[in-house]
């Protein structure tokens, strides 16, 4: 079986910093196939007209199609893309960042050679089925949880927060709650941040910091990193977004904190915050307000053993990508030979 991956995104600036190229990478790795960059551009170019995505490789997309038995591809919301009517062989469609709130998922209907959609929790599933797509399957993320070890918390008290999925664009700086973020550590003393950075904006962000006061208490890693080793280093990891689009639903960040033992912090728009609910390894912030983001992590530290033991029992099983490969698998089997 050949698969054709096709990723909408540019390729990170920092190798192996962006979750959904190396979810493809994995897969292709395993399964083998060709990874495709339907993004025109080497960087983010946040006006360019999505509609557009994929013509500059139409003679290789249809040189693919003819060679490939399917084709898988990424985004953050499920958007008919115009290129993709150029193909006819089946497509799985992954919604990296869910459908809540989406409103084009109707026109996907136009996209005549979708085989299957992929969402990452019954919400999202509920989502399409409410607008009459019936071909959506529940995949949930994972990440290589060997690569991942307990070690107890930090002493002292200090404590430390690994923040994830680093903004694209100066104004992602608010969308992300990066801003929110720092102003929560200005006035909460001993709050320390750890940001996993992406090679872009770091100047924007060293500038801030030292507005705020914060250059003693605030570590930007701008490269590739070991996260498990980060990780020892924190006491919790957070990811927020002020609508779901900007950042997956699962962000690795956080499911390699959980399988750390680390608890995690995450907006109440993705979908990761129902699988923090319920199993009581964090706590859920509203969108990207610092008044309510200041009150979670006060919360976070006072019920911090709590969380910490939910964390380590349940994410290192739960978000092992070893249960994965199967399932797609099998799904990719299933287009292919209905």
């Amino acid at each position: 079986m050949r698969i054709s991956y096709l990723m909408t995104a540019p390729p990170p600036a920092v190798p192996g910093t962006d979750a959904v190229i190396q979810e493809a990478e994995w897969l292709c790795s395993r399964l083998g196939g060709d990874l495709t960059y339907l993004f025109p551009f080497s960087s983010p170019r946040p006006h360019f007209p999505r509609a557009f995505y994929g013509f500059h490789h139409l003679g290789e997309l249809r040189e693919l199609d003819r060679r490939a038995d399917l084709h898988h591809v990424f985004h953050a919301e499920l958007y008919p893309f115009p290129v993709l009517r150029f193909l006819r062989k089946p497509l799985v469609y992954s919604v990296v960042s869910g459908t809540t709130g989406q409103e084009e998922i109707p026109a996907c209907r136009s996209i005549r050679n979708v085989a299957r959609i992929i969402v990452p929790s019954n919400r999202d599933l509920g989502r399409l089925e409410e607008h009459g797509l019936s071909n959506g399957e529940v995949v949930r993320p994972g990440v290589d949880a060997s690569r991942f070890h307990y070690v107890p918390p930090p002493a002292g008290n200090d404590f430390a927060i690994l923040a994830g999925s680093a903004p694209w664009t100066r104004k992602q700086f608010r969308t992300k709650g990066v801003d929110a973020l720092l102003r929560v550590a200005q006035r909460t003393p001993g709050l320390r941040l750890v940001f996993l950075w992406r090679g872009l904006l770091r100047e924007e962000l060293e500038k801030r910091v030292r507005a705020l006061g914060l250059s003693d208490r605030v570590e930007i890693i701008d490269a590739w990193v070991d996260v498990d080793t980060v990780l020892a280093r924190v006491h919790a990891a957070i990811v927020l977004a002020d609508k779901p689009k900007l950042v997956k639903s699962f962000p690795n960040s956080l499911m390699e904190a959980l399988a750390c033992g680390r608890p995690v912090l995450v907006s109440d728009c993705l979908a990761m915050a129902d699988y923090v609910t319920e199993h009581a390894c964090g706590q859920v912030v509203r969108g990207v307000d610092d008044t309510d983001l200041s009150r979670k992590i006060e919360l976070l530290r006072k019920g911090y053993d709590m969380n910490q033991k939910n964390a380590l029992r349940e994410g290192r099983s739960d978000f092992s990508r070893d249960n994965r490969f199967e399932v797609y698998r099998k799904l990719y089997e299933s287009v292919v030979t209905p």
